[in-house]
C-alpha cells in the first residue's frame, strides 16, 4: 500500500543546517534503494547509497527526459494545472518553448549538444583563467574592506564573483546581472509555479537571443560567440544555442554563489578546519579542501530525477521499466561505506569520490570552472580577512530550504 511508504521529506534537523534531512538518512538506513511517496501520490524509487548512485547514473537504461510520464515531479509547481497549462500555451503561442538544453536530453542529442561546450570547460583552459579569477576576487574583497561592516557576504561577494566570471566567459555584460539573477532565483525556487519558471526562462532566453544576434554580426572571444559560429555553420539551431546559453548563465553563477556562501559559513562554524585552509599555500591541500567542502555540503540536494527505460536490478531491488527514480547526492556523500565518519568535516580527507557533480554522461560539464573559483575564493577570503566572523547567530541565518540548490539567502559577517 502506498500509504505505508514514507513521504519524501527534505526537512533538516534544527541546528544542523549542513546535514542531510533525517528522513533521507532514515531511508538509507533501510537500504540503498527504497520507495518514497511524493505530493501527488506517486512512489518513485529513492537511491541513497554511493555505489548505487554511481551505478544508476552510469546506466544507459535510465532517462533524463522530463516529458516521460514516469518522471518524478518533486514539487507541485513542476506539474502545471489545467489553468496553468492554458496560460502556458498562450504564452508560448507563435514561439518555441525554452528548455535547459542538453541536461534534460538523452543521447544521441545530449552528446551532440554537450560537445559544443565541452572544450570551453577543459581543465587546462580553466587553469589559464586563474589569474583573471584571482583579480576579480581580490577586487571584491578590496571593496568589502573599504566599505561599512557588517556586510552581507552573499550580496557583496558570493553572488557577484561567479556572476562576473561567467559573464566574462560567456560574453554577457555584467551590467545586466540583476536580470539574470532575478530570473535564476525563480527557476530554482521549489515554490515557483510552472508558469513562473517558464516566464523566467523566456525572459532570459529573449535577452540572450538578442546578445546572440550581436555575436552573429560581431563575434568575440567568448562562449556565446562560439555558439553563434555553430549556428552559422549549421551545427546548431538558433533556439538550441539560446537554450544552451541560458543553462550556462544560470548554472554558472547560481550554484557556485551558494557554495561560496555556504562553504564560508561551514568553515566559520568549524574554526579548526578554517585554520587549515587559511594557513596553507599548498595547492594540493587547497584543492583537497574544496572537494571535502563539496562533499560535506552537497548544495544540489533533494534528488536527481530519472526514469527507467528497462528493468534494472539495483541494491537488492527491481526497478521496473517506466518507474521514476530520485538519485540523492547528499546521502551518497555521507555514505559511511565510502567516507569514514561522514558527518565530520575534515579538509585532509580524500573526498574525490564525492557525488556532488553527479556521475556518468550527465555529470556537470562546468565542474572545472566551479573548482577553480572555489580554490581561489576560500583562501583569498580567509587570508585577507583573517578575523572574519558571523555578525549574527547561526539560528538567525535564512537558509534556502525552499530551493533546488541549497545555500543561504543572507550571510551577515564582520571582522
Amino acid at each position: 500500500m502506498t500509504s505505508a511508504i514514507p513521504e519524501y521529506d527534505l526537512t533538516r534537523k534544527p541546528g544542523c543546517p549542513f546535514d542531510p534531512a533525517p528522513a533521507m538518512h532514515a531511508r538509507h538506513a533501510e537500504g540503498p534503494v527504497t520507495r518514497v511517496r511524493l505530493w501527488d501520490g506517486s512512489t518513485p524509487w529513492l537511491v541513497t547509497g554511493h555505489a548505487e548512485h554511481r551505478a544508476l547514473l552510469a546506466d544507459p537504461r535510465v532517462s533524463v527526459d522530463h516529458s516521460h510520464p514516469g518522471m518524478p515531479r518533486v514539487t507541485q509547481g513542476a506539474r502545471p494545472t489545467e489553468a496553468e497549462m492554458a496560460q502556458l500555451m498562450e504564452v508560448l503561442k507563435d514561439r518555441p518553448a525554452p528548455g535547459l538544453s542538453f541536461i534534460m536530453m538523452d543521447d544521441p542529442e545530449h552528446a551532440r549538444l554537450r560537445r559544443m561546450v565541452t572544450a570551453t570547460f577543459m581543465i587546462k583552459r580553466m587553469e589559464a583563467m586563474r589569474p583573471a579569477v584571482q583579480k576579480i576576487v581580490d577586487e571584491f574583497i578590496d571593496a568589502m574592506l573599504a566599505g561599512p561592516k557588517p556586510v552581507d557576504l552573499v550580496e557583496a561577494f558570493a553572488l557577484p564573483v561567479p556572476s562576473l566570471v561567467i559573464c566574462e566567459l560567456l560574453g554577457v555584460p555584467y551590467d545586466e546581472h540583476d536580470l539574470f539573477q532575478h530570473n535564476s532565483k525563480i527557476i530554482i525556487n521549489r515554490a515557483s509555479t510552472a508558469l513562473q519558471r517558464m516566464q523566467a526562462q523566456l525572459e532570459l532566453g529573449d535577452y540572450l537571443d538578442e546578445l546572440l544576434a550581436e555575436k552573429l554580426a560581431n563575434p568575440g572571444d567568448d562562449l556565446l560567440s562560439t555558439l553563434a559560429e555553430r549556428v552559422k555553420s549549421g551545427d546548431l539551431e538558433r533556439q538550441e544555442a539560446v537554450s544552451m546559453a541560458v543553462l550556462m548563465l544560470f548554472a554558472g553563477h547560481e550554484t557556485t554563489a551558494n557554495m561560496i556562501a555556504l562553504g564560508t559559513l561551514a568553515l566559520l562554524q568549524h574554526p579548526d578546519q578554517l585554520a587549515v585552509l587559511r594557513d596553507t599555500d599548498d595547492p594540493k591541500l587547497i584543492a583537497n579542501a574544496v572537494e571535502e567542502l563539496l562533499r560535506y555540503l552537497t548544495i544540489t540536494h533533494g534528488g536527481l530525477q530519472r526514469v527507467a527505460l528497462a528493468d534494472i536490478e539495483l541494491g537488492g531491488q527491481t526497478i521496473r521499466e517506466g518507474d521514476g527514480i530520485l538519485v540523492v547526492n547528499e546521502t551518497a556523500n555521507r555514505d559511511p561505506a565510502v567516507f569514514a565518519d561522514p558527518d565530520h568535516l575534515d579538509l585532509h580527507r580524500d573526498a574525490r569520490q564525492h557525488a556532488t557533480f553527479g556521475h556518468g554522461i550527465h555529470a556537470c560539464a562546468g565542474q572545472p570552472l566551479a573548482r577553480l573559483e572555489l580554490q581561489v575564493v576560500y583562501p583569498a577570503l580567509l587570508r585577507r580577512i583573517p578575523t572574519l566572523r558571523l555578525a549574527t547567530d547561526l539560528d538567525k541565518i535564512p537558509f534556502k530550504h525552499d530551493g533546488f540548490v541549497y545555500g543561504v539567502y543572507e550571510l551577515p559577517v564582520t571582522w
